[in-house]
């Protein structure tokens, strides 16, 4: 029993003897440490931006009419190829075209009395004005007489009109209370048909005597005034005098003959007063455009007697350069109704035909360049600080594939920022180095921009460099296996994964780019 017991205690003491070396040598142990290294190596560097944009024409242009108006003339349809200068399309303006001629015509004749102003006045030209002076005054003089004739005959046609078919049904009709032989229902009527009546007996006695007093050579200013103040009187008291007899009924003593006949005499002096209102206003406007006329030809005759002045000349010369300018404006006017294409390119879109009226400023054809595209896109703001004009670049579009490349370089950095989706972005536009028909306007394009290139220099892979505390730091692993971090000054990051480094490492030393 005590033998079993011993045996069994010595097995358990050499298995903790074994577990005891197990654990120390399993904690005590070194750990093996792997690096994945780069070796610095010299190397060629080249740093790009890549990003994507659409093909458009360099020169493109959306054409309108500044005025509204009906197309008359449609020359062009959508692909045909157009030269800078080319009519596309017209307004009707035979309206301006027929004004443009009369402008040019205008300015001809201004040109000419120029012309004679300069040259003086010849005395063939003074007799002819003063000849013009003789028959403006003889046609004065006959409106004169005219307006004299007019006047007697206003007088004669009121004299009557009053005192041969008003006075039949008045009695004592000249004296200073003349009464009507009917009843007139509105008293106020009455009483002033009466009174007027007094009134213009005195009138026609006072206007008859002037009237044999005038003399068609005085001035007749007054005696027109006179006359026609006269007519308007008369009228007036014709109409009140129409609206009692009109309303006359007949009775036992007044038949319906005599009313009617009454009313015939008082709508023909009524229809004779308003003739003579018009021929007098008439023969009035007559004198005044003869006096008119022989005013302006007795100046003609003064000017062309005391020679042309150097004012007159420069009026003129005034004149005519107004006539000039009037030719300029509707020419330009009608060139707003005539649309001509700024480049030579290709009608890309058309939206007007023959006879509809476009509204103005509506683009109607759209021309863009044949042969010159070029590439807008937006760069990052991370990106635009390194891209400059002038970089080149490498193109491939989608329409033929990544084996297609064309080359092209940056042409314009706008400096303002677009915003695209909450993001600053910066407008670039490239240019295709070479003309290449195989380019489409609107084809996407993949771009990369070659911004930076440095040949030659000490290079490591991006991943090995760290940044701590704004610094770069980069560790090197030594020939005795220890690890030495290092401070270096980085420069051109590479499009490849590698960045240049600048001091604080040296071609062939190890460096660490990941510890395993």
């Amino acid at each position: 029993m005590t033998k079993k017991i011993s045996k069994k205690g010595g097995v358990i003491l050499v298995v903790l003897v074994v577990l005891i070396t197990s654990s120390y040598l399993y904690f005590n142990r070194e750990e093996k440490v792997e690096y994945d290294l780069s070796v610095a190596q010299k190397r060629n560097l080249v740093e790009e931006v890549s990003v994507t944009g659409r093909v458009k024409p360099v020169d493109s242009v959306n054409l309108a009419f500044e005025k509204s108006g009906r197309v008359s003339y449609v020359n062009v349809e959508v692909g045909d190829n157009v030269f800078a200068g080319q009519v596309l399309m017209r307004q009707g303006n035979a309206e301006l075209v027929a004004q443009l001629a009369q402008n040019e015509a205008e300015l001809k004749s201004q040109e000419a009395k120029l012309s004679e102003l300069t040259r003086g006045t010849r005395p063939e030209e003074i007799k002819i004005q003063e000849v013009k002076v003789t028959n403006a005054e003889v046609s004065v003089s006959e409106a004169k007489k005219n307006i004299v004739d007019k006047m007697q005959d206003a007088y004669t046609k009121s004299d009557d009109a009053i005192r041969n078919r008003v006075d039949q049904f008045f009695s004592n009709p000249r004296s200073t209370d003349p009464k009507l032989v009917f009843s007139v229902n509105d008293f106020q009527l009455d009483n002033d048909i009466r009174t007027k009546r007094v009134f213009i007996e005195g009138v026609l006695d006072q206007w008859l005597e002037e009237s044999n007093q005038i003399i068609y050579t005085e001035e007749l200013t007054l005696d027109i005034a006179s006359a026609k103040e006269n007519l308007t009187l008369i009228k007036d008291f014709l109409d009140k005098v129409s609206f009692s007899v009109n309303s006359l009924l007949p009775t036992s003593t007044l038949t319906q003959t005599t009313i009617d006949g009454w009313k015939t005499d008082i709508s023909t002096a009524r229809t004779n007063t308003n003739t003579a209102i018009v021929n007098l206003s008439t023969a009035h406007e007559k004198l005044k455009t003869s006096e008119s006329n022989l005013l302006l030809e007795e100046n003609q005759l003064i000017l062309k007697k005391s020679g042309t002045r150097e004012e007159q000349i420069l009026a003129q010369e005034a004149i005519v350069e107004k006539a000039m300018a009037n030719i300029q404006n509707t020419e330009a006017q009608i060139s707003k109704t005539i649309l001509r294409s700024p480049i030579s390119g290709i009608v890309s879109k058309k939206n007007i035909s023959v006879g509809e009226i476009i509204s103005a400023n509506s683009s109607v054809v759209s021309v863009i360049s044949k042969t010159k595209f070029e590439i807008e896109t937006n760069a990052p703001e991370a990106d635009i600080a390194k891209i400059k004009i002038g970089d080149n670049a490498d193109i491939t579009l989608d329409a033929y594939g990544d084996d297609v490349v064309f080359k092209g370089s940056v042409a314009v950095i706008d400096p303002a920022e677009t915003i695209i989706e909450g993001v600053s972005t910066y407008k670039v536009t490239l240019h295709f180095l070479d003309g290449d028909d195989r380019v489409r306007s609107g084809m996407t394009a993949n771009i990369d921009i070659y911004t930076g290139m440095r040949e030659g220099v000490i290079a490591v892979p991006q991943r090995s460099v760290i940044t701590r505390n704004g610094q770069k730091i980069i560790r090197v692993l030594k020939s005795d296996m220890t690890v030495e971090e290092r401070f270096v000054e980085v420069g051109l990051r590479g499009s490849g994964g590698y960045l240049e480094i600048v001091s604080g490492l040296n071609e062939g030393e190890r460096v660490i780019v990941f510890i395993k």
